[in-house]
């Protein structure tokens, strides 16, 4: 079977470096880095007393691995403005109940030609952890990197985004 349907002459998988984030409707600008969507699922183990000497094992509970975004430091004070909503330096923890958390934050991912290959929905995100700066060096010449922490409730992926056909 081919690993691609509507391009069954592709071989290679994607790259990992065409990728946007959006919310609020709008792509998140300067983003360079966007950590693994990731979940596991617990493992309940029981056993009847008329069973033999081992376990059974059924699926317990799924939890979702947050998700960290990384950007260059810019004038762009999103990252800031949605971290503040959860607690600002008055201490004034959320500040916002309505607007702290997103409900959708959408993950696009793009092939070589820069056309949408899969998208994820993200849910119900809210920022955790926030870094203003990095570690700064006067001895350096790296690039200045904010980073976002997001816990969610959960992802999926938008079935309506279709493998492209590619020329």
């Amino acid at each position: 079977m081919p690993r691609f349907s509507v391009n069954s002459y592709r071989f290679d998988p994607y790259r990992n470096f065409k990728f946007k984030v959006k919310w609020d409707n709008e792509y998140v600008a300067g983003l360079s880095k966007c950590s693994a969507l990731k979940k596991s699922t617990e493992v309940v183990e029981f056993r009847e007393g008329g069973d033999p000497s081992h376990n059974r094992k059924m699926p317990g509970m799924t939890k979702y691995e947050p998700i960290t975004l990384e950007a260059g430091v810019t004038h762009d004070a999103a990252f800031e403005e949605w971290a503040n909503l959860v607690n600002n330096f008055a201490g004034d923890a959320a500040m916002s109940l309505k607007d702290f958390r997103k409900d959708q934050i959408v993950l696009d991912v793009f092939n070589l030609q820069g056309i949408k290959v899969f998208s994820y929905i993200i849910h119900r995100c809210w920022v955790s952890e926030y870094q203003a700066l990095p570690e700064l060096d006067a001895s350096g010449n790296a690039v200045m990197i904010r980073t976002l922490t997001l816990q969610n409730e959960g992802w999926e992926r938008d079935t309506s985004v279709t493998e492209p056909s590619e020329t």
